[in-house]
């Protein structure tokens, strides 16, 4: 269960939260580039990479019984395109 955290007297955020208060597993998600299952990488375009990089996060997040909806937090860090 996850509960965006919202002071009272603020206003609500758009597109993010303040805090979020979990309970139960957490999952940290190693660093997740664009190449398949078999570390392969399928094309050098950056969007197809970054899609297949979301895969990657999402069949990691399935392996611990997790969905979408239980992402609290991502950080990209794009060094080349």
């Amino acid at each position: 269960m996850k509960k965006a955290l919202l002071p009272a007297g603020w206003v609500k955020p758009r597109g993010y939260a303040n805090g979020v208060a979990a309970t139960g597993i957490q999952v940290f998600i190693a660093g997740q580039i664009g190449w398949d299952e078999q570390a392969q990488f399928q094309t050098d375009d950056f969007a197809a990479q970054a899609i297949q990089a979301l895969s990657n996060v999402l069949a990691v997040l399935h392996e611990a019984g997790g969905k979408p909806e239980h992402l609290v937090r991502m950080t990209w860090y794009v060094t080349d395109k």
